[in-house]
């Protein structure tokens, strides 16, 4: 009995002391590995606290089996930028079933010694930096399940290949993988060649090579991976028909072929495929289609149609996609009436424009139940009617865009105090009748944008003050008179401020406060007088548009202006006298249809070295035109016409 119970300790303790020893090893050979990688201490979370102290088992990044064996190595996001190699102490770790190096910047080839990693069935090396051509080596790592080598050549400035070998030859051998992730590797491919070399792969169920510069045509043969469940490939130039077999596929739940060149008509089956949860098809301007009837069904939740050339009237059977959140089918060619969005309850994205819709939005139920919604754009339609008022009472909704259309009435806003509205454009109406005063109390706003319309009466400016978060703020263009108390201080958080054609009689003196503002629109009013000498000073201002007032003069002094205007148009004014200084980081700079009478200022080009546009037509500037205007090499359109100039032009 005493002997039995000795041999059960021996063993025991064998078993133990080998753990220990199999662990000293495989921690001695990270160890090694963490002292040869370059990497940043500051933005590691995992190599940075690996020590002696702690047994490499229980560090972060690392995953052992029961017998103290590393199996699993995640340095992702690590910051690692080097040190990595054929020598690397990481291809002794033989019992490596997972690696992960993705999202660091190693700049370099992969080494070839991957393939002594002979048990990996995990391999992420995704935008890890990698350049240069993928070895042939990977290939031998035959129990591999998922394989991602994505990358992005912005990052390092070299591509990453797979030409030589070519795709077919890299994955021969590799039937046990189900995910595949090649996005931004160059392979320049032909479709039937990649497409067969698809085939090695019988266990494939997620397939992703964007931006990998394949040719098309899409072979129907791809369809022939019964269990694909995943096909991204998005921005090749594929200029290929989509094979109606992909609606065979019942396991499918993405497909991505944004940005392919897609041409002749997309198969209607496919939107059918009741397994399908995403489908974007966008950025391909010659593929057409229509919709099918929808059946009821939870799976879809992302349908992306938007820039291509479907046409047709929207099916009321959308609405039985009640799973559906994310719907954008702008920029085609889509009639018709908006159909309700009734049971589709998910939506919180919309986004309808630039099509030719029609008609008008019959009752608030169209979205009175869409609480999810937290975007909707019907812009650049033929819409028309009254604006819905339910739509200000969506507790989620942010953005509201209904520019470009008919709607020709809004009414005053009930029960809108706790909206999260930051913005709202309904910009390109026919809405009438005096602005809501109700608008005041979305208190969230941080976009308004109200011109083109034919909004009527006096509007007290001053109202706007209690948007605390507004940036931008659009009246112009309407039949509004816009009266600016002078007890206004400011409008705290403004960058974008136009007000054109609003009848204003004089340059707003609160805008002198406006340390943010970027843009300013005051074109078209009948502002008197001077322009006022601190407009000048504000450091942010990039665009100022003063053209069509009775301006005449400019408030003292002019010297030393500095100014960061990318835009000054003060043409069709009364200014008169010598021309103010040219701002050196203007575009566009437009003196034009005025009294100016002074010489071209001999400077001129040394000014003007980036800018694309100048007009001082119609003054009467006067005696030769400088050579130092040859020094504006950026200049396309240059006018001094119907001035008192004489002379050669240089």
């Amino acid at each position: 009995m005493k002997l039995q119970e000795f041999l059960s300790f021996l063993v025991i303790s064998i078993c133990v002391v080998a753990g220990l020893c199999v662990e000293d090893d495989e921690q001695s050979l990270l160890l090694q590995l963490k002292n040869n990688l370059s990497f940043n201490s500051e933005r590691s979370s995992k190599l940075k606290v690996w020590n002696e102290s702690i047994a490499c088992c229980n560090w972060n990044g690392v995953t052992c089996n029961d017998e103290g064996y590393v199996i699993g190595l995640d340095l992702s996001e690590e910051s690692i930028t080097g040190g990595f190699d054929n020598t690397s102490s990481l291809f002794s770790l033989q019992h490596l079933q997972s690696l992960s190096l993705g999202y660091n910047n190693f700049s370099s080839v992969i080494p070839p010694t991957f393939n002594r990693l002979k048990n990996l069935t995990y391999l992420s090396l995704s935008y890890a930096g990698f350049v240069g051509q993928i070895p042939i080596e990977i290939s031998q790592l035959t129990r591999l399940v998922t394989l991602d080598i994505s990358s992005v050549s912005y990052l390092t400035g070299e591509e990453l290949k797979l030409e030589n070998p070519n795709l077919g030859m890299l994955v021969r051998n590799l039937s046990s993988i189900q995910q595949l992730y090649l996005d931004g590797v160059t392979m320049t491919s032909q479709g039937e060649e990649w497409c067969n070399s698809l085939l090695f792969l019988p266990n494939l169920k997620e397939l992703s090579m964007s931006n990998c510069n394949l040719s098309g045509p899409i072979d129907a043969s791809l369809a022939n991976l019964v269990n694909l469940s995943v096909i991204i490939l998005d921005e090749n130039n594929l200029s290929s028909t989509v094979p109606e077999t992909f609606a065979n596929l019942k396991n499918l739940t993405t497909l991505s072929l944004s940005s392919c060149g897609l041409i002749g008509t997309f198969p209607q089956k496919i939107f059918q495929v009741r397994t399908l949860s995403s489908i974007d098809i966008s950025y391909n301007s010659n593929l057409q289609g229509c919709f099918p009837s929808f059946q009821l069904s939870g799976a879809l939740h992302t349908l992306i149609v938007s820039i291509t050339s479907f046409s047709g009237t929207l099916p009321s059977s959308l609405s039985n996609l009640n799973g559906l959140s994310y719907l954008d089918l702008s920029f085609n060619n889509f009639t018709g009436p908006i159909p309700s969005f009734g049971m589709a309850r998910k939506l919180s994205y919309i986004d309808l424009s630039r099509n030719n819709f029609s008609g008008s939005i019959p009752s608030s139920a169209h979205f009175e139940g869409l609480q999810n919604l937290i975007s909707i754009n019907l812009g650049y339609n033929s819409i028309g009617g009254k604006i819905p008022s339910s739509l200000f009472r969506l507790p989620l909704l942010q953005k509201i865009q209904l520019s470009n259309n008919q709607f020709g009435q809004l009414d005053e806003l009930k029960n809108v105090s706790s909206s999260k509205l930051n913005t709202l454009d309904l910009s390109s109406n026919n809405i009438s009748g005096p602005i809501p005063a109700s608008l005041v109390q979305l208190t969230g706003l941080s976009i308004l944008q109200l011109s083109s319309n034919k909004f009527n009466g006096l509007m007290q400016l001053n109202k706007f003050l209690d948007l605390r978060n507004l940036t931008t703020l659009d009246l112009s263009y309407n039949n509004l008179s816009v009266n600016v108390n002078i007890n206004l201080s400011s409008i705290a958080n403004i960058i974008t401020l136009n007000l054109a054609s609003c009848r204003l009689k004089v340059i707003p003196g609160f805008l002198r406060y406006q340390s943010k503002l970027s843009t300013l629109d005051l074109s078209g009013n009948q502002i008197q007088g001077s322009v006022p000498n601190w407009i000048w000073k504000l450091e942010n201002l990039q665009s100022l548009n003063v053209s069509h007032n009775f301006l005449t003069d400019f408030e003292g002094p002019l010297q030393n202006l500095s100014s960061n205007l990318f835009v000054l148009d003060l043409h069709y004014n009364q200014l008169q006298g010598t021309a103010p200084v040219f701002p050196k980081s203007a575009v566009y700079v437009d003196y034009s249809n005025n009294n100016f009478s002074s010489f071209i200022p001999d400077g001129i080009g040394g000014y003007l070295s980036g800018t694309i546009y100048l007009s001082l037509a119609n003054n009467r500037f006067h005696g030769s035109i400088p050579y130092s205007i040859c020094n504006a090499s950026s200049l396309q359109v240059l006018d001094f016409s119907h001035n008192n100039i004489s002379g050669t032009i240089p």
